[in-house]
């Protein structure tokens, strides 16, 4: 497995979209900047076919440490869920490599409410 970095991104979409590399970083930071402030505020994400981001809270719970088997007071936290989209699902199992472009038609029958 290899890791991308952000700046592997941003240098392959200025490549793609034949623009400067520092309008892509601002971009893509303003893209992800914003991402942060709606799950901050609690606010759900959804980017139809690729995924769903949900800000959720997990209850605060006993755990027990493995090693010495001392219980411990796990406090209350906030995290980030994410479930995978129609798009993502079928690249994952091995679909089709083709993303779909513009006026592409989806065989989804709920396009009509973004």
């Amino acid at each position: 497995m290899q890791t991308i970095t952000k700046k592997d991104l941003i240098d392959r979409i200025a490549e793609r979209c034949d623009n400067k590399r520092v309008m892509v970083k601002r971009v893509i930071q303003a893209f992800l900047d914003e991402i942060i402030e709606e799950l901050g505020k609690g606010n759900r994400l959804e980017f139809r076919d690729f995924g769903v981001f949900e800000s959720k809270v997990r209850a605060a719970r006993v755990a027990q440490n493995p090693k010495t088997l001392e219980r411990v007071h796990v406090d209350e936290k906030r995290t980030v869920k994410f479930k995978i989209g129609r798009l993502m699902k079928l690249r994952l199992q091995g679909g089709p490599t083709a993303t779909p472009g513009p006026g592409t038609a989806s065989s989804s029958t709920d396009d009509d409410d973004e």
